[in-house]
């Protein structure tokens, strides 16, 4: 076992990092030069001034006509997304292996705080989850794929609350706690986890057009 955590927390990691920030750069770079061939007329009304109104009007909670009509899905969404982010970054324990290794370290989240941010990122997933199975509208654009990425995301999240709390096989859990995370890390740039690098860059695009061309609101 200490032969194997040492592997996906060594190695593996290395590679997780790289398949992020490379797939990542590959990605966004791919997608501006395919827009710049194809569909260069889009760079010409690209405003900053409406993207970033759109943009902005996007990432306040109920600050869109979408975002009020569906008030406990804006509620959970926006609350897993805060703590899908933060708690990963601001988790002490993360923070420490940082410093350990890089000699970097930044401010860190109470343990206590960790963990119920931990459980909103858990139970936010199986709200998508039931969302996906009971909803027909959302049943129907919903494929096999999208399961895979739920248990991708949900994952780290439940291993690093056991082992947290140290509950069942601690060793094993661990374990199971990085490879989770260097899963989740890898895939973001070549599934629709990939969401979290284009969605600005498709607010910029809807606020121009909306803002810019038809002189109307895109929220």
């Amino acid at each position: 076992m200490h032969t194997f955590y040492n592997f996906v927390s060594g190695p593996l990691t290395w590679i997780a990092f790289l398949l992020f920030f490379g797939g990542s750069f590959y990605r966004i770079v791919n997608m501006l030069f395919l827009v710049n061939k194809k569909e260069k007329f889009i760079f010409s009304y690209m405003s900053w001034r409406y993207s970033l109104r759109s943009i902005f009007h996007w990432i306040i909670p109920f600050a869109t006509t979408n975002w009020r009509r569906q008030p406990v899905l804006t509620v959970i969404t926006f609350a897993f997304h805060i703590c899908l982010m933060a708690t990963p970054i601001f988790l002490l324990s993360h923070v420490i292996l940082w410093d350990e290794s890089f000699s970097i370290s930044w401010w860190t989240l109470p343990d206590v705080l960790a963990d119920v941010m931990t459980i909103v990122v858990i139970l936010g997933a199986i709200y998508f989850l039931v969302r996906r199975l009971s909803q027909p509208e959302v049943k129907y654009v919903t494929s096999a794929s999208d399961y895979v990425i739920l248990t991708i995301v949900a994952a780290p999240f439940v291993t690093g609350f056991l082992a947290y709390h140290q509950w069942f096989a601690y060793p094993l859990i661990m374990c199971l706690h990085v490879l989770a995370g260097n899963i989740m890390l890898a895939a973001i740039p070549f599934t629709r986890l990939s969401h979290m690098l284009f969605s600005p860059f498709t607010r910029a695009y809807m606020g121009s057009e909306f803002g810019g061309v038809r002189n109307a609101r895109d929220w």
